[in-house]
């Protein structure tokens, strides 16, 4: 007669269940979370310019680093040391807003979902984000495109633009949430920093951004997804 196998011993043997598992649960991790991020930070990255153009006639290991380089930037943030706001700044992130806002398409509604939760107080999480990120689909290559279209027309930089966004967002008394640097991080294996913490504006930060104020308050959902 053959031995009984031991109580819990499939016919992978004592450890394949659990292997088979833990490889399920990768596999599920791979798509629910590694995928999504990826895709968005892949239409996030800047689109190509003529100076990056240049660098395809480089050796192979010379692009390869060139690639490796565009791919792990860090994306731009507000600096606590930026230069005040000034009109001019405000009015060049409306225009080039209003492009953003045009280019993310019915995408930007959904956004406006999300948005209204957070200006609510609800608590979101890694969940939250990866629904936002799945939301905007191929929209965010799109609005991306159009953000630097804008930034180039008006002379702005992006941190420049990622500077006045805080200040806009300071004056419209909104939380600088921004999942874009939250996807960065998920990537990078790193929990990201989920606080909505709302800022407080100076006196002319508020004067600067009133002329605006509700133009300003419909598009800052596009903020959410670091535009």
């Amino acid at each position: 007669m053959r031995p009984r196998r031991g109580p819990g011993c499939g016919c992978l043997g004592c450890g394949g269940g659990s292997l088979l598992v833990l490889a399920l649960l990768g596999a599920a991790a791979w798509f629910v979370v590694v995928q999504p991020v990826r895709q968005f930070l892949a239409q996030l990255n800047p689109p190509q310019t003529q100076s990056q153009t240049a660098t395809q006639n480089q050796s192979p290991s010379q692009n390869q680093t060139t690639t490796q380089n565009q791919t792990t930037a860090p994306l731009p943030t507000s600096s606590a040391t930026a230069a005040p706001l000034t009109a001019a700044d405000v009015q060049k992130f409306v225009r080039i807003r209003r492009d953003v806002r045009a280019a993310l398409g019915q995408s930007f509604t959904q956004l406006q979902t999300t948005w209204a939760d957070v200006q609510a107080g609800q608590s979101f999480n890694v969940l939250t984000v990866l629904n936002v990120l799945r939301q905007a689909g191929g929209s965010v290559g799109p609005a991306r495109v159009a953000q630097s279209a804008g930034l180039a027309r008006e002379n702005m930089t992006p941190q420049r633009y990622a500077e006045v966004r805080a200040g806009v967002n300071r004056a419209l008394g909104v939380p600088n949430v921004d999942f874009a640097q939250a996807a960065q991080s998920l990537q990078n294996g790193q929990l990201p920093n989920l606080d909505a913490v709302v800022q407080t504006a100076t006196a002319r930060e508020k004067q600067l951004v009133a002329p605006f104020q509700k133009e300003l308050e419909t598009t800052a959902a596009a903020g959410l997804l670091g535009l």
